[in-house]
């Protein structure tokens, strides 16, 4: 498929980086088609909508960055996109970067979360407090090198 982007023009995406978001993601809910597309920069990906080039965001895998990270989501809200079994989750979060040039942050407490099998995600709220909507990359990769 080819996929107009906000950063790097006209983009090849295999169907299988194809994900469908039934319900969008929080604040962009008419938006449920994206491509995962490979950053430059990496581990970080780009979640790519497919219906606008002007909408990305740039994502990570959480474990990455804070390995003691959980995932914590009733069975009957993953049950929605298909999800029976461990093996077919695949977690992502988006990652905000300051215009101020203010720490770069990933939202911990609203993991993408995807099926393997069906590329169906939703974003869940996570009500764990220790996860939070700005937490610092650099300090998390500051206390797993220590």
């Amino acid at each position: 498929m080819l996929v107009k982007t906000k950063s790097m023009g006209a983009v090849e995406v295999d169907n299988a980086h194809i994900i469908t978001i039934p319900a969008g993601l929080f604040g962009f809910e008419e938006y449920t088609q994206y491509a995962l597309i490979d950053s430059e920069y990496k581990p970080f990906m780009w979640l790519q909508s497919t219906q606008s080039s002007e909408l990305a965001f740039l994502v990570v895998d959480p474990f990455l960055i804070c390995s003691d990270y959980e995932v914590d989501i009733d069975d009957k809200e993953l049950l929605k996109i298909g999800i029976v079994s461990p093996t077919e989750v695949f977690v992502l979060v988006l990652i905000t970067i300051p215009q101020d040039g203010s720490a770069v942050t990933a939202n911990l407490q609203g993991p993408l979360v995807i099926n393997r099998t069906n590329n169906k995600a939703m974003q869940a709220i996570l009500s764990d407090n220790r996860w939070t909507t700005k937490h610092s990359i650099i300090e998390s990769l500051k206390k797993r090198s220590s």
